[in-house]
């Protein structure tokens, strides 16, 4: 039986291990992860604003995320001609999990994700990949269209479901790679940064050794 993910996890100096469990269920619009894939939020230690839940799922297709953000009273600001700038998600994963590097290798990636800002009228969302910084070498996925994003307002902030699908990251290898470099970050011009752990104090952007990891648990 799979560990909870509401568990906190092992301690690993400055980085944790947070098991990510495995659903059956395949991408649609009405896609959702139920409590038993939440993920912990331990940048409450570093005393961060608590606004959003995350979640995470895996299958032989990829991985799943699922984020809900609430307290906001501000309207969203998101543009697709400003990508960092915007209120969103980013994802950071290193399908090989390498933590003795400093330099993002071919195989880290960086995703991004924006409720809307994009077309015409700025209320599409948006869902992206962006080269890391400093990299020894980029993803040779960067600029994939396979990306999937659902997303929705509330009253007090929004929903996003995401899917990256295996052709979408670059060293994906059940067989022998279940343990992912993994972290995840929520950004708003209102409420400021939710980390899952490190926070924008360090150069969590651009160093996979800052990164934690997420197990592929059955």
């Amino acid at each position: 039986m799979s560990k909870s993910v509401s568990q906190i996890p092992k301690n690993l100096g400055f980085r944790y291990r947070f098991p990510c469990v495995k659903t059956s269920k395949k991408w649609s619009d009405k896609f959702s992860l139920p409590p038993a894939h939440k993920l912990p939020n331990l940048g409450q230690f570093e005393a961060q604003n608590q606004f959003a839940d995350w979640r995470a799922g895996w299958n032989e297709e990829g991985l799943f995320f699922s984020i809900t953000v609430t307290g906001k009273q501000q309207s969203l600001w998101c543009r697709q001609t400003a990508l960092l700038e915007s209120d969103g998600v980013q994802i950071w994963i290193d399908t090989r999990n390498t933590h003795n590097v400093h330099r993002a290798t071919r195989f880290c990636h960086w995703f991004l994700a924006l409720p809307q800002g994009g077309g015409s009228t700025n209320t599409n969302p948006v869902f992206t990949t962006l080269k890391i910084n400093r990299s020894r070498e980029d993803s040779p996925t960067i600029g994939g269209n396979k990306l999937k994003i659902n997303a929705g307002k509330k009253r007090d902030g929004y929903d996003m479901k995401l899917f990256i699908p295996k052709s979408s990251l670059n060293g994906w290898n059940l067989e022998d790679h279940r343990q992912l470099g993994f972290s995840i970050a929520v950004i708003d011009r209102e409420l400021g940064w939710q980390t899952i752990a490190s926070g924008p104090e360090l150069p969590i952007t651009e160093d996979p050794s800052l990164w934690h990891t997420l197990v592929l648990e059955d």
